[in-house]
């Protein structure tokens, strides 16, 4: 009778996996840490998740789990968990594609697809299953790794370069920043569906690394965020990267490094010593950003602990002590009427940085900004969604991808006249 308890208790702790799914917890910071790791892994590799768990259970049952009630229990629960896993990952990507367009058409017109130049060969509905395997891979994308652009102290910060394989020239250009708090996080773990997508649709992608705290001391992380971009306007078109046009895209402390970029083009308190480099991009794709370092609306969940996070290990101070500073991290304190065009995109379930942040800084910037501001709230999404090469994914990279092809063209229409 051992096995059916101890079956029962595995059953029960992937239903939880599957009710955070549909419940994320959000009561304090432990939990919403756990709840988004919990989250994000279940829901775009729910397939995968019920696959293991398949095997598994077969192994209890032919170890005689269901020989008596606890086990049987255990069976039904993992019946209504698989159905729900099922369900969360099918039921909602058609309604993602829908309002991923219906976000494009509000922010650049409804005939928005009309100007996109048909070399660039967009797609408008994913149409396609994700790769069988939660990793990225395309065949007619290249990976140059590890090509230094910088080097602070004893630190070489270096960036992949992502392209096709037929080796482009005066291509379009991405500039990824990773997430990870400012704190941790790797290049090659982050944005790799939209960037192999990008890629094997002929845009170069520059993925960068950047110095990370406590070692690092705000504003070091967009100081290098800055040198990247000079290294894409040096060098980029040496990998086939046209270098006047760049979009900057990133997730979590990736994205308030890409927005903060866009917002301080040729601020010369960010490029001492090379201030004649234009810094300029020619748009912003955020996702599920932090753009307010102070906190004035909690959009970061528990105030004080993410207060207490900053002055220890990012900021090395507090907002009383170095106010200006505070203000100049955050980019909603940035926002300005010459800013790029962003396409702002925040989850809904997003159990660390609150979509509420994200709606307050679409706000502010659609009443400075003379540029268009579009915005995405995906359904059902937890932070760090985009990792994993899921239906959700798929349908918001196209979006993305939709956004940049139409900035480009614009470019290249007004480059040609």
């Amino acid at each position: 009778m051992l096995i059916s308890w101890i079956f029962l208790a595995v059953c029960l702790w992937g239903a939880w996996f599957t009710l955070n799914l549909f419940s994320p917890s959000r009561s304090n910071a432990n939990l919403a840490l756990w709840s988004m790791f919990a989250g994000f892994m279940t829901a775009e590799l729910a397939l995968h998740h019920v696959l293991w768990q398949v095997i598994a259970t077969l192994g209890f049952v032919w170890a005689g789990a269901l020989d008596y009630w606890p086990g049987q229990l255990g069976l039904t629960i993992t019946f209504v968990s698989w159905a729900g896993l099922v369900y969360d990952y099918f039921a909602h990507s058609h309604d993602i594609d829908d309002l991923m367009e219906a976000s494009l058409q509000r922010g650049l017109g409804e005939d928005y697809r009309a100007a996109i130049l048909p070399s660039l060969g967009v797609p408008l509905r994913t149409g396609k299953i994700p790769t069988a395997l939660p990793v990225v891979y395309h065949p007619d994308v290249e990976v140059i790794k590890g090509v230094k652009y910088a080097r602070e102290g004893a630190i070489d910060l270096k960036v992949d370069i992502l392209r096709h394989r037929s080796a482009p020239s005066n291509a379009p250009t991405l500039l990824q920043l990773h997430g990870g708090a400012w704190v941790i996080g790797f290049k090659e773990r982050q944005a790799q569906p939209l960037m192999h997508q990008l890629a094997a649709q002929g845009w170069v992608c520059v993925n960068a690394s950047y110095r990370l705290s406590p070692h690092a001391t705000w504003p070091d992380h967009l100081l290098d965020a800055k040198k990247a971009l000079r290294w894409i306007r040096q060098h980029g078109a040496e990998y086939g990267a046209n270098p006047d046009f760049v979009v900057a895209t990133g997730g979590s402390a990736g994205a308030h490094l890409a927005s903060l970029l866009a917002l301080t083009a040729n601020d010369p308190e960010y490029q001492a010593g090379w201030e004649q480099v234009d810094t300029t991009i020619q748009g912003c794709v955020p996702i599920y950003g932090i753009y307010d370092m102070i906190n004035r609306y909690g959009a970061m969940r528990e105030e004080s602990n993410f207060t207490k996070f900053l002055e220890q290990n990012v900021m090395k101070g507090s907002y009383e002590e170095m106010p200006k500073e505070y203000e100049k991290a955050s980019p909603i304190c940035r926002v300005h009427e010459n800013a790029p065009p962003f396409f702002v995109i925040h989850g809904n379930f997003d159990t660390l940085t609150d979509v509420e942040g994200a709606r307050r800084f679409v706000t502010k910037m659609r009443e400075r900004s003379k540029a268009p501001v579009l915005y995405a709230e995906i359904p059902r999404a937890q932070h760090a969604f985009d990792i994993s090469p899921s239906l959700r994914t798929r349908a918001v990279v196209n979006g993305i991808e939709r956004f940049a092809a139409y900035l480009y063209s614009q470019y290249r229409m007004k480059a040609d006249s």
